[in-house]
This record gives structure tokens, C-alpha cells and sequence, in this order.
């Protein structure tokens, strides 16, 4: 196993009087041909099709036409992948289902899957084999056996430092390393998110541990649904509790230290700008895997999600400064470019134009055909209860209920964001 480097981990308020329908031109979402889960030199001749028969090509998939800019020339990741995080069409996709070692991007999955289990306020005392198992190498926040720490606590670990013993405690919590391990492969399962296969909950280097650019983008997605998974991911800094020590008078005290995001195009760097318009989301960095990031950003009332995978391009923050170009390409090719996929709801999706006191305003259309063709209308869910609770959309009041049935729609608003980082 590959012992992995250090981890480097307005709002989004879109609200309309009234939604538009979006006929998506993507082929309906076709069965993963179960390759294999070791990741390839090259990408694979014939990949995943979920989202899109296009999806599944190597190579860079793009429909340019008049108006719409032409891509960066400078991108060196295998695999990245550009997306409207509203209404899913992929705007552009390079080797988007190729499987890869994914590092700490994959804790996205976790938080998405273990967030909502236990309140933030509940305190947790480590114990020795909490801490069980953590591989060699591993980003650490710095906990301690014998200290209690809150979940609110473990999980500003988990997203500002990407701290894997923060992960293996809240794993602790959740039942152990083993069954958080099925919890999060049922649950990409669920996503539609084929090309994953997970090993270790931390993204941690593991054999046949994979992903795919498309399905982190899956991850996040419904990631931002919660509220709680938006305000850790959009934090820049924060004090984190240290041990518990004796004063000079022999008193007992615990001191703080400080943490800051290692998401770069959130924190910035002296070689990087913040990025305007950023709000999340996770970054990782290991042997195997090199660097990884998916990003969400807005502007002008556009939502996007930037996935990339491991440039070849070594450069300090190079994964941040192509994120950065995908952006900027994005942001104007919006709603001038054609679709070449999209990003497909969970299982077990149905149409809100079927259920009684819905609005189908939004869906009227009709155009789309199976789960492939549709994206998935959500409220905002406070992760720390995992209670679903209504977000009033053109009207009608649509009600994600957490472990039961998706409402789908033409489009998939994000709620608000609890910060939105713009340059100084």
C-alpha cells in the first residue's frame, strides 16, 4: 500500500419565481460494463455510459458552436469532467468514467453517508481502537485518545484538514470501519454511481479502491442537498479543541488551535487566488491517486461543478489552477453549449408530476425518458438530524425525505450556501 502525501481538502441562493423546463439531449443512462477495478494505464476503450452514451467515450466530449469559447489548451488531468450542478447537463467531459484512485475526494461519500447518522452536538470520548488502522502517512487533524470531541468537531477534521482520524472515529461511531465501508458502497450504489468501489473510508490508497470523475461529481451533488455538509465544506478556518492539560495552578484546560481549509481555490494560496465565486468542495492527494478536487462555484446565478483528476502537469496547486480554467470556460459556455450527458438521479427517483400536492410546472416537458433523463428536485436537509424539510420551488412545496423516495424535476436547486468565498 502507498503510503499517501498530506492532504492539500453571494451564495448559492438560486430562486426563481418560477422553474423553466430543460429538454436534456443525453442518451437515457445505460448499465457500468463492470470493468475492472484496477485503474489502467489508458483510459479503457469502452467505459460506463451512465448519463450518456458520450460519457462513455475516451477523450475529451464536447459540442462546440458559435458563441461558445474554446476549451483551455493547457488541461493535462486524466480525467475531469463539467457540469451544471442545477439541472445536471455535462457541458464537457474528458475520460469522465475512467476509474481512478479517487484520495480524499472521496470522503465526500463518506460525509454524504454518515453525516446525517448523529446529531453535531453529540460528544464522543476516543478510544484507543478508534484510532485503529489509520495508514501510514495519513493527513491527521490531530486527535487525541482519552479527549472528547463533538461531531460538529470531527467533521470540521474531516473537510478543513481532511483528517483520516477524524474519519476513523466517526466510523467508530457508525459501527466500525467495515460497515461505514457497506454503507458507503450501498450508498453510491444508490447515487448510480457505478464506477466506485470502495476500500477504506478515508480515501486512503487500497487496492482496487477506485471512482470517477462523473461519480464524484455524483458525490457532491447530492452532498450540497445537506446543510450541514454545505456549511463544513465552505469553511475556510476554524478552532479545533487540543488536549487537556493542567495550569499553573493545577487546573484543568483545553486550549484550541486553529485549522484552515486546504482547499485552495477556497483558502487561497500565495501562488493562487480565492476563486470567485467558490463554495466547496473537497481535495485530495495521494501516492497513487495524485491530486484530486471537485469545486462548486456560482456566478451570475449559474451553479457549476468542476471535477479533476490527477494532472500530469506537476505544478504547485496545478489541480486548483485547472479546476480554476474549467471554471472560467464553463461560466461562459453555460446556456450556449450543448449537452454531451448529465448526471443521473438515485434510484428509486419518481416524477413529482406524479405525486399528489407537487407542482409539475417544472416537468412538464417530458421530453426525457427513464432515471437517466432526469435530475432530482431537493430541499434542503439539515445534515445533523437527517430530517428531509420542505424548500417552496414556483410555488409548490417540494419534500426530499431522507431514505425514502426522491422528487424529481427538470432541475435540482441548491439551497443557500452559508458563505461564498469572493477574491479580496
Amino acid at each position: 500500500m502507498s503510503a499517501p502525501k498530506p492532504h492539500a481538502g453571494r451564495s448559492l441562493l438560486v430562486a426563481s419565481a418560477a422553474l423553466l423546463s430543460l429538454s436534456l439531449t443525453a442518451p437515457a443512462a445505460l448499465a457500468a460494463p463492470t470493468p475492472s477495478t484496477s485503474p489502467s494505464a489508458t483510459p479503457p476503450a469502452h467505459m460506463s455510459t451512465v448519463g450518456g452514451a458520450r460519457l462513455g467515450q475516451p477523450g475529451t466530449q464536447v459540442d462546440l458552436a458559435a458563441g461558445v469559447p474554446v476549451l483551455p489548451k493547457d488541461i493535462t488531468a486524466r480525467s475531469w469532467i463539467v457540469s451544471d450542478a442545477e439541472s445536471g447537463e455535462v457541458l464537457a467531459a474528458h475520460n469522465a468514467h475512467w476509474r481512478l484512485p479517487p484520495a480524499s475526494t472521496l470522503k465526500m461519500l463518506f460525509a454524504d453517508t454518515v453525516l446525517p447518522r448523529f446529531p453535531k452536538s453529540t460528544p464522543h470520548k476516543v478510544v484507543p481502537t478508534d484510532l485503529a488502522g489509520l495508514g501510514a502517512g495519513s493527513s491527521l487533524v490531530g486527535i487525541k485518545e482519552g479527549q472528547t470531541y463533538t461531531v460538529h468537531d470531527l467533521w470540521l477534521g474531516v473537510f478543513l484538514r481532511s483528517g483520516n482520524d477524524a474519519v476513523h472515529v466517526l466510523s467508530a461511531m457508525n459501527g466500525g470501519v467495515d460497515q461505514t465501508v457497506r454503507d458507503m458502497q450501498s450508498h453510491a450504489d444508490d447515487l448510480q454511481a457505478l464506477d466506485t468501489h470502495v476500500i477504506s473510508p478515508d480515501g486512503y490508497d487500497a487496492a482496487g479502491q477506485v471512482s470517477s470523475a462523473y461519480d464524484l461529481s455524483l458525490f457532491a451533488r447530492s452532498g450540497l442537498q445537506k446543510k450541514d455538509f454545505r456549511e463544513y465544506c465552505s469553511t475556510v478556518r476554524a478552532a479545533f479543541p487540543g488536549e487537556t492539560t493542567k495550569n499553573a495552578k493545577g487546573k484543568s484546560v483545553r486550549e484550541s488551535f486553529e485549522i484552515q481549509n486546504t482547499n485552495r481555490l477556497l483558502s487561497g494560496d500565495t501562488d493562487l487566488p480565492v476563486y470567485q465565486g467558490i463554495a466547496g468542495v473537497k481535495n485530495g492527494n495521494t501516492t497513487n491517486a495524485g491530486a484530486t478536487f471537485t469545486g462548486v462555484a456560482e456566478r451570475g446565478g449559474k451553479v457549476l461543478l468542476v471535477t479533476v483528476m490527477n494532472p500530469e502537469k506537476k505544478e504547485h496547486n496545478e489541480v486548483y489552477k485547472e479546476t480554476a480554467k474549467l471554471f472560467d470556460w464553463g461560466f461562459q459556455a453555460v446556456g450556449k453549449v450543448t449537452p454531451v450527458g448529465e448526471l443521473v438521479p438515485p434510484k428509486g427517483a419518481v416524477d413529482s408530476s406524479t405525486q399528489p400536492g407537487t407542482t409539475a410546472s417544472a416537468s412538464a416537458s417530458g421530453s426525457g425518458k427513464g432515471a437517466g433523463s432526469k435530475t432530482v428536485a431537493a430541499s434542503s436537509t439539515d445534515g445533523s438530524s437527517g430530517v428531509g424539510v420542505a424548500l417552496a420551488i414556483a410555488g409548490g412545496a417540494l419534500v426530499l425525505l431522507v431514505g425514502a423516495a426522491f422528487l424529481v424535476n427538470r432541475r435540482w436547486p441548491l439551497p443557500d450556501l452559508v458563505r461564498r468565498r469572493t477574491r479580496p
